[in-house]
């Protein structure tokens, strides 16, 4: 409602004009976009002592998300409710100096109620009971004890940010719940507070490990080339028998309790076929361990492949089945043939059992998750809320597409976040790998998601609160590990060599994806990701996407790793001048210049984001690249190869694999001569070679003279320089 006019006298509960105050039965989320097909009987309301926030949330992979406010002091709980109702349903409840936007988002509202508990905490210590009762020396108690407390700085940072939050909405608030109207603690920052939080990117989340990447990889390319076809075709088989289940029908109402008498002889006809088929097939009866270890038919499997109650098994049908003379298998297989190999031998000794189809499909969907995540530099989120359909192939161009949602950075035109999502205006550009995972994943399961948090169509857990319907992150991260498990498992087992080691930094999230590719992207180059694949040709198709768009993140992850390894190098370079390594070319003393310059202003330096890493990377000191026998001095316009980017960009960088011997950026370390001496070395047996066809004869000689006049070039300038 609205208030109206007050006096002076109720001005302290009076209610500001334009300000809709809540009763006891309002809804929490009154004014916030809905997820289709939301019961509004079940929203929260006002009065309930936890609001659940997930019908708001139309992030697929979103975790239940709820306010628990029995957590909150008892003397501050109801202003607290009045205050967080504000920030999820008023228009404009005030904002925070840099904020983005006039509202706060929902997962926001979320994430400070831990922060905004620790405050209300310590107000409720120190006597307080509304909000008009905080006054500036109250503030400065507060900054005074904050600043005593055994606390990462962040922390302490994000306690004076509720404060402030809170202050931003006085105008809204009735007089008994505002701060007082000066800004808290005269304006001044939290750094000039608390002093400056040092935020260096390597305190974020790490890389994986090269060896542990490299293997989760190839065995995740290896799940989807040569298991997934029999992995599907079994999960298929296993859904339509779990359906055939007599009690699933009977449980579901498709058939009757009364109803289901089969016509007289049709049991012992199914029997009977059955074991035909297995004495034709060379199958054997499904089959299970008992209490005392024995082999025994697994009546209640076999009741569910014969369409049949398993109480048959008390019948004259049952003692047909144990004198047939048809072994019993130890577990209850599916029909399913195994065609995938793994080295010319089948990458599983039996078939698939049907209690084992369903976690085979999930390392299945795992393995896909892997290819598409890690391969597209996609966000785990943005993976997770792709749908059915997402892939498309330009005839073209030759080029995969792969479209969907993204959630961060999405805003309307006042800066507010869309809840919803927005569809990528330019779609990631990926390699085949991907749509091929994209496709099994199609095939695997009909949910519209590629990664639901269950794949059977049947299953729902038991008070699910959680609406979103994709595998959330921390799900993601345990099916990675049960992964790992069994690949390890079975190289035990085959005694294989390319088991997944453990990764030093701690379980595997989808979270450390990106990272680990950029890293392998700088490092590795020519490292294979699958096939003909290198990571030098995905990263050239994150670069014609949206992921090569700095509103992706990607290129800033790249930039960062970029830094690392160029100051890595750097600081080789230097020592190497320092011991009196020589260089030659037309650009040594540029080489030197950069490399002296570059090691005094940037040794030890910290950066604290990607795109500050992005932004040094086009200090003109740092533009020095090694290749292979040569090291370019990048000068833009004197560039003889063809520069790989786009113009303006920090991240442009020379094209070492297609170095013309006449470029004028051309260094060349003692260390590059090294490798060019033993290219000499080669050529002087190839050249020497008398029976060595003529073409290649002349070819290999006029590399072999090049070598040597670079070799002379290189001794002659030492002593020149000596």
């Amino acid at each position: 409602m609205t208030s109206a006019a007050v006096s002076p006298l109720d001005s302290w509960d009076a209610v500001p004009e334009g300000t809709q105050w809540p009763t006891a039965d309002t809804l929490v989320l009154l004014n916030r976009p809905l997820r289709p097909g939301t019961d509004t009987n079940r929203l929260s309301r006002f009065s309930d002592d936890r609001w659940d926030l997930d019908p708001a949330i139309f992030e697929e992979h979103a975790k239940a998300t709820s306010l628990n406010f029995l957590l909150l002091p008892r003397a501050l709980r109801l202003d607290a409710k009045y205050y967080i109702w504000q920030l999820l349903n008023h228009d404009k409840p005030g904002t925070l100096r840099r904020a983005n936007g006039d509202r706060t988002a929902v997962r926001t509202v979320k994430a400070l109620f831990v922060h905004f508990n620790d405050v209300l905490d310590w107000l409720d210590k120190h006597g307080i009971t509304a909000f008009g009762q905080i006054t500036t020396d109250l503030l400065d108690t507060f900054l005074d004890d904050l600043i005593d407390e055994t606390l990462e700085l962040e922390y302490k940072y994000r306690r004076l940010t509720e404060i402030r939050r809170l202050w931003t909405v006085r105008s809204i608030l009735p007089e008994r719940m505002r701060l007082p109207a000066g800004p808290p603690w005269g304006g001044e920052e939290s750094h000039e507070l608390l002093g400056k939080v040092r935020g260096t990117r390597d305190n974020k989340t790490a890389r994986i490990n090269e060896l542990c990447m490299q293997y989760l990889l190839l065995w995740s390319i290896r799940f989807i080339e040569y298991f997934a076809d029999d992995i599907v075709a079994a999960y298929g088989e296993y859904t339509e028998l779990h359906e055939r289940g007599y009690h699933r029908r009977l449980r579901t109402g498709r058939i009757t309790p009364g109803s289901h008498r089969m016509p007289h002889g049709e049991v012992r006809r199914r029997v009977s076929d059955y074991l035909d088929h297995l004495r034709k097939t060379g199958m054997a009866l499904p089959g299970k361990r008992d209490e005392a270890d024995n082999l025994i038919v697994n009546w209640s499997h076999l009741g569910r492949i014969l369409g049949i109650p398993d109480s048959f098994q008390r019948t004259a049908s049952a003692k047909v089945v144990t004198e047939s003379g048809v072994p019993i298998a130890e577990d209850s297989y599916l029909d399913t043939a195994i065609t995938g190999q793994i080295d010319g031998n089948p990458w599983i000794t039996h078939h698939i059992s049907y209690f084992d189809a369903p976690t085979f499909a999930r390392m299945l969907s795992t393995a896909c998750f892997t290819v598409v995540a890690y391969l597209s530099g996609a966000r785990p989120g943005e993976v997770l809320n792709l749908r059915r359909g997402c892939i498309d192939h330009d005839e073209k161009s030759g080029l995969w597409l792969m479209k969907g949602l993204y959630f961060k950075n999405a805003v309307d035109a006042d800066g507010n976040k869309i809840p919803e999502g927005e569809l990528r205006r330019d779609p990631w550009v990926v390699v085949e790998i991907v749509a091929r995972a994209v496709n099994v994943l199609e095939r695997l399961h009909p949910h519209p998601l590629l990664f639901p948090t269950r794949i059977a169509p049947f299953t729902r857990a038991a008070n699910d609160k959680r609406q979103g319907q994709a595998r959330p992150d921390n799900l993601i991260s345990e099916d990675l590990n049960k992964f790992v498990i069994w690949v390890n498992a079975e190289c035990r087992r085959r005694g294989r060599t390319d088991a997944i080691p453990l990764d030093p930094s701690g379980p595997l999230a989808a979270s450390r994806f990106r990272r680990t590719l950029a890293w392998f992207i700088r490092r590795r180059p020519r490292g294979l990701v699958a096939a003909s694949i290198q990571y030098g040709h995905v990263h050239t198709r994150l670069l014609q996407g949206y992921a090569g768009s700095y509103e992706s993140g990607f290129p800033d992850e790249y930039a960062f790793e970029d830094w690392l390894y160029r100051i890595e190098i750097l600081a080789e370079d230097a020592r190497a001048l320092e011991e009196g390594e020589h260089v030659s070319g037309p650009a040594a003393d540029a080489y030197r210049q950069r490399v002296n310059g570059a090691n005094r202003q940037f040794a030890g330096h910290v950066v604290s984001s990607d795109r500050q890493a992005h932004d040094l990377l086009g200090n003109p000191l740092l533009q020095i690249f090694h290749g292979d026998g040569m090291t370019c001095v990048l000068e833009r316009e004197h560039a003889a190869c063809q520069l790989r980017g786009t113009v303006g960009d920090p991240l442009v960088t020379p094209d070492t694999d297609d170095c013309r011997p006449q470029c004028r950026n051309i260094a060349r370390t003692d260390r590059d001569i090294e490798v060019d001496r033993r290219r000499h070395e080669e050529l002087v047996v190839i050249v020497d070679d008398p029976l060595a066809p003529t073409i290649r004869h002349e070819r290999e000689l006029h590399e072999l003279q090049r070598l040597q006049q670079i070799l002379d070039e290189h001794e002659k300038t030492r002593g020149d320089r000596q």
